[in-house]
């Protein structure tokens, strides 16, 4: 198991989360988070100048069975790509163990409903 954690523009996760539905990963979560960047050039609006070294990004965290992750981060990939500066980052960390608290199945079974894959 492997948890995925990405860190995208806000305006590219409706995108996705489409993404991920497509590649049938139906369980995640995400978070409003801000963090500093390397670029450190204000941008001027409507003639007032507003400091872009603090980014609103979205956090998504997912844990995958290891036959997913790759599928997982494709589609992480293609939906949140624009080519410029500020992208974000996508990050795989190894899971030791899961828990279902219902039913007190562990490992990999506890991220799935068995019976829908029969």
């Amino acid at each position: 198991m492997k948890k995925i954690e990405a860190i995208i523009r806000r305006i590219k996760f409706e995108d996705v989360k489409e993404a991920l539905l497509n590649a049938d990963i139906e369980w995640f979560s995400y978070y409003d988070v801000r963090g500093i960047g390397k670029s450190r050039q204000g941008r001027i609006y409507r003639g007032v100048v507003y400091d872009t070294s603090s980014i609103e990004r979205i956090l998504i965290s997912i844990v995958v069975r290891d036959k997913n992750v790759e599928k997982t981060v494709d589609a992480i990939l293609k939906a949140s790509q624009t080519g410029e500066i500020g992208d974000g980052r996508i990050f795989i960390i190894p899971i030791q163990d899961a828990v279902r608290i219902r039913t007190g199945e562990r490992g990999d079974i506890a991220l799935y409903n068995a019976e829908l894959e029969k």
